[in-house]
Formats: structure tokens, C-alpha cells, sequence
């Protein structure tokens, strides 16, 4: 973890985004393909509302002039009622107009923000694992949930506010021209001052909008990892480092936050003031034409309408500007996610193993991690394992012992060298096939919020509650579960208190349930005592019973009864055989056992 994260300081402010706004459009567009059609019925319901607004102060002037002229003769007010209706059914149509376009924008957005998730979920089970060690799981959650909805609600909200402003700005402009041209020229002049500020002020916050995107990120990564780690914060005492840490990333967001909202409000004050000088120089220049007889009375209460509607819509393209530039930002990074490189297609292959025999062969493996290739963690890894063969791999920190199960189960490619399963190389075979091979017991356990049985019996179908019983009493498990309100329906989640070595059981007793052909033990009793690892360790001699299985432990009292014992240093091989064997040796191994129980007494 980087100082600056660490450490909370110095917001990290990038020069612009990496697409900007009318890239990201274009790459959604792309991205969306049968939503665009949609979009543009929308907008051009957008555009037409618009004009049907704007007709409506020409018939307010008709009406003006008619009252006007009729206060000495008499008023028509039949001439008056019917332009009345006029100007009625086209502020109803108008606004029938708007209300079809926003239903299609709000469908098409969320069906959008639905796809964008539904991609970004698919993708996250496609990229190679290297992905998840330079992007923080909180950041990845913070695309999905946040960048997601902020794109989803600018599309739907500002982009045909956008567009409609903009059509009856143009509008507008085009029948005060018609109207009175002089008064028209007018109101431009005051209106081109706003325009260039607006955009002054746009070129200066968009890169304070990708920030706070950004180091909203960040903040939900840490308070993610922090959170999911909160034991251990609170027993090292660290809070208050936490809160500083914390305090530093929400300064961070506070501050794009800051700069953003204030550059993009000034915006909105800034147009109403200019309408409002609009309105004091059509009024002036207006009452000075009526006075000369140039104009008529209505002509000056129609461009009072006319200025209203042709400076408002700055304001509403200020603000949706101000959306769409947070959506760019969001935008961005949704796009970036979608676009990482992802494993290789492997549609193509056509071998599969079925019935497994479980002989293993590493032949001359070499690897290095894609994020830096010149330093080889694997150097020349080369080891032969029998069907049914209990495999130990030992070795001090960093050896590279769980890198080898990673290789072995394909979660990384292997720079040079050969992984055989019976025979067949494990890259003539698919992922899911290698996977399918494997069960697995990790030392960090995972239970997700649902039943007792909904955790077993993961993903696999057909198991009887014979078999979960047998399962939990092999693991011990099984008592516990009778303590439960609701035995195996009981839904795991904050109320029941399950210890981390619960937790580890129940991922043993999982893995007895696949019932896979090979076995992954990673440190699978770490989190027990010793009575309790007792009882495990006999389930774990019943479950790799028959069946090959390889047992990374710290603990080499766990692994006496290994068939093998491959003591890694360095990435190699240094020393293999079993236990008596190696402590006969009197090498590596045999101090490692020592030293341990060196520590223990």
C-alpha cells in the first residue's frame, strides 16, 4: 500500500479525463447499440416539447394585441378563446411530449445501468487474477454501485434536459430574430457573456470531477479492507491511525468534491443574473420602440416570454453540464473496467478429463507475475505425484508453495515448463474443467449470507441430508448445527455469532460435499485448536482417502502421514521424500521440524 494511501495526503488530480464527455458518449453509444435508436426518439421528443413551448409566447403577444386594441372598440373574446384553446392544446401536447421522453430515457438507462452491471459482474469472473492485486475490491464495488448510478442518472435526467435547452435556446433565437430583430440583437449580446463563462468554467472543473470519481474509489476500497478487517484493527489499536488514514481520503474527496460543486455552482447564479440583465435591456429598448410606434404592446410582452424562455435553458445546460461532466468521470472508469484485458477464449478446446486417476507432473515449471516479469518466482519446479498421493508442500514464507497450487490450478499461466493431470497437459484443457478437478480449503474462509445448507452444498445439486450429516459429524461441525434455531435452514448472517474456526469447518466440511476427484488443502486448520484439529484431522485422512491431494501447512506436525513431502526455498525443489526420510536426512526440512518444536517448548 502506497504512502499516499497510507497516508491520506495530496489529492491526486488528474490533468482531464481520459475520454471526455463527447468520447464517452460515443463509446456508450457503441457499447449500448440497439439503445441508440431509442435515445434519439427520446431526444427528438425532447427537441419537439421544446419547440411547442416556444410557440406559445407568439400567441400570448396575439392575445395581448387583441386586448389592447379592443379596450376603447370592445375586446373579441371569441377571437380570444379560440387562440386561447391555441395556446392551451399545444402547452398539453408539449408536455405529453416531455413525458414520453422521460419514460424512454428512463427505461433505456436502467435497462443500460442493468447491462453496464450484468458486463461488469461478467467481467470480473474473465479478467486474470493480476487484475485483482492493482485494483482494490472496494474500488471495484465503487464502478459498480456508484460510477454505475451516476452515469445511469445524468443520462436519464441532464442529457435531454440538455438537449431540449438547447433546442429552445435555438428556438427562441430564431423567433426573436423574426419577431423584433433589434431587441433580438440585444438579448444575444448580454446572453454571449454567459456562454463564454460557462465555458471557462467547464474547461476548469472537469478534471475536479474525474477526481472525486477517483478518490471516491479509493475511499470505498479502504473502508472496505478496513472494515473487513476491523478485529484486527481494534486489537492492534490502531483506530486512531485508521481515523487519520481515513480522515486524509475523505479530506481528499471533500476537496474535489469542493472544487467541483463550487466552479459548476457558480454557473446557475451567474445565468440568472444575466437573464435578468436581459430582461432590463428588452424592457428598456422595447419601451423606447413602443413609444416611437415601431412596436406594439404585445410585441414587448412576448420577448419579456422570450427572454425568460431564451436564458433559462442556460441555466438548466449549466447544471446538466454539470451532470454530464460527473458522468464522464463515472463514465471513465466503468468503461476502463470493461475494457481490461481478459483470460484467453477457450471455446476452441475440445479435450476434457472425466475420470481422473489423479497422477500429477510438474516438468521443469518456471513463473513469474505478469506485473513483473524480470523477477522469477518459480525458477524450476519439477515433481512427480502418484494417483491417490498425499502431497505436502512445506517451506518458509515466500517460498512459492501456494504460487504452485495457483499454477496447478490455472489461475496463472506458466512462463515455460509443463503441468500434466493423467497425462494431459493443464493447458490443452479448459479452466473449468481444471477447476472442476479441484476441491479446495483455503485458510481465508468464506460464507456468504444464506442457509446452513445453502453454504454446504454450494453449487452442487442432488445432496441428501444424509450426506450433509455425515459430512458435518466428520468435521465436528455437526453439533453446533443442532444448536441452531433452525439446524440447516438457519440463514447465516449477523445475528449468529460463528467463531473463525467454525467458519473453517464449515469450509471443510464444503469440500467433503464436492466430493472432487483432487484435493487443495491451503493451512486448512489454521484456525482451530488443537482438540478441534484433531477431530478435523481424521476428516481430513477420511477425505483424501484414495484420492490425490496436495496439503500446504506451517504446522509440519499435520503432515507426518504425507505420502510426499516437497520442501520448496526459492521457487525449487530443494528436498523431497517423506517424513521419516527427510528427518533421517538431517537437512533443510529436519531443521524446520526441530526449530518448531524448538519454539513450542
Amino acid at each position: 500500500m502506497s504512502n499516499n494511501r497510507m497516508m491520506g495526503r495530496g489529492m491526486r488530480v488528474p490533468e482531464k479525463s481520459k475520454r471526455g464527455l463527447k468520447g464517452v458518449l460515443s463509446e456508450l453509444a457503441a457499447y449500448s447499440g440497439n439503445l441508440v435508436a431509442p435515445t434519439v426518439i427520446a431526444l427528438i421528443l425532447a427537441v419537439a416539447g421544446a419547440v411547442l413551448t416556444i410557440i406559445g409566447p407568439n400567441q400570448l403577444s396575439r392575445i395581448t394585441d387583441l386586448i389592447s386594441e379592443g379596450l376603447m372598440t370592445g375586446i373579441d373574446l371569441a377571437a380570444v378563446g379560440r387562440i386561447g384553446i391555441i395556446l392551451l392544446c399545444l402547452y398539453l401536447l408539449s408536455a405529453l411530449c416531455t413525458y414520453i421522453e422521460h419514460f424512454i430515457m428512463a427505461t433505456i438507462t436502467l435497462n443500460l445501468s442493468k447491462k453496464m452491471r450484468t458486463d461488469l459482474s461478467a467481467k470480473i469472473n474473465n479478467v486474470p487474477m493480476e487484475c485483482f492485486g492493482k485494483t482494490s475490491h472496494g474500488d471495484i464495488l465503487s464502478r459498480v454501485t456508484n460510477d454505475v448510478s451516476t452515469l445511469q442518472q445524468a443520462l436519464s435526467n441532464s442529457l435531454p434536459s440538455i438537449i431540449s435547452s438547447a433546442a429552445q435556446f435555438v428556438g427562441c433565437l430564431i423567433m426573436m430574430l423574426v419577431t423584433e430583430w433589434r431587441m433580438a440583437l440585444a438579448a444575444i449580446a448580454v446572453t454571449l457573456l454567459g456562454f463564454v463563462v460557462m465555458a471557462l468554467i467547464m474547461s476548469k472543473s472537469q478534471k475536479y470531477f474525474v477526481a472525486r470519481q477517483q478518490n471516491l474509489g479509493r475511499l470505498d476500497g479502504y473502508v472496505e479492507e478496513m472494515y473487513s478487517g476491523h478485529d484486527v484493527v481494534r486489537i492492534s489499536r490502531a483506530n486512531d491511525k485508521i481515523k487519520q488514514v481515513f480522515a486524509g481520503m475523505n479530506k481528499d474527496v471533500y476537496e474535489a468534491e469542493r472544487k467541483s460543486q463550487f466552479l459548476s455552482g457558480i454557473m446557475q447564479p451567474l445565468m440568472n443574473v444575466i437573464g435578468n440583465l436581459g430582461y432590463v435591456v428588452v424592457c428598456v429598448l422595447g419601451a423606447i420602440l413602443a413609444i416611437d410606434g415601431q412596436i406594439s404592446f404585445g410585441v414587448i410582452t412576448a420577448f419579456i416570454m422570450y427572454v425568460r424562455l431564451f436564458t433559462s435553458p442556460l441555466s438548466t445546460i449549466a447544471q446538466g453540464m454539470t451532470q454530464m461532466q460527473t458522468a464522464a468521470a463515472a463514465g471513465d472508469r466503468v468503461l476502463d473496467f470493461l475494457k481490461e484485458e481478459e483470460l484467453p477464449d477457450e471455446s476452441g478446446k475440445t479435450e476434457r478429463l472425466e475420470d481422473v486417476r489423479g497422477e500429477v507432473e510438474f516438468d521443469h515449471v518456471r513463473f513469474s507475475y505478469p506485473s513483473n516479469p524480470d523477477k522469477i518466482i518459480i525458477k524450476d519446479f519439477s515433481a512427480h505425484v502418484s494417483p491417490g498421493q498425499k502431497v505436502a508442500i512445506v517451506g518458509p514464507t515466500g517460498a512459492g508453495k501456494t504460487t504452485m497450487v495457483n499454477l496447478l490450478m490455472r489461475f496463472y499461466e506458466i512462463n515455460s515448463g509443463d503441468i500434466r493431470i493423467d497425462g494431459v497437459s493443464t493447458s490443452s484443457l479448459t479452466r473449468e474443467n481444471v477447476h472442476s478437478l479441484f476441491g479446495m480449503v483455503l485458510q481465508d474462509t468464506w460464507l456468504f449470507e444464506g442457509t446452513v445448507r445453502e453454504n454446504l452444498v454450494y453449487n452442487k445439486e442432488g445432496v441428501t441430508d444424509e450426506e450433509l450429516e455425515r459430512a458435518c459429524r466428520a468435521c465436528g461441525i455437526y453439533h453446533f448445527i443442532e444448536t441452531l434455531p433452525n439446524g440447516f435452514d438457519t440463514v447465516l448472517g449477523e445475528n449468529i455469532n460463528i467463531s473463525a474456526g467454525q467458519k473453517q469447518l464449515f469450509t471443510i466440511a464444503r469440500a467433503m460435499i464436492q466430493n472432487s476427484p483432487m484435493l487443495i488443502l491451503d493451512e486448512a486448520t489454521s484456525s482451530v485448536d488443537t482438540r478441534t484439529e484433531l477431530i478435523t484431522q481424521k476428516a481430513m485422512d477420511q477425505l483424501t482417502e484414495n484420492r490425490t491431494s496436495f496439503v500446504i501447512a506451517h504446522r509440519l506436525s499435520t503432515i507426518k502421514n504425507a505420502d510426499l513431502i516437497l520442501v520448496m526455498k526459492d521457487g525449487d525443489i530443494i528436498e523431497q521424500g517423506t517424513h521419516e526420510m527427510l528427518l533421517a536426512k538431517g537437512g533443510f526440512y529436519a531443521d524446520l521440524y526441530n526449530s518448531q518444536f524448538e519454539k513450542a517448548s
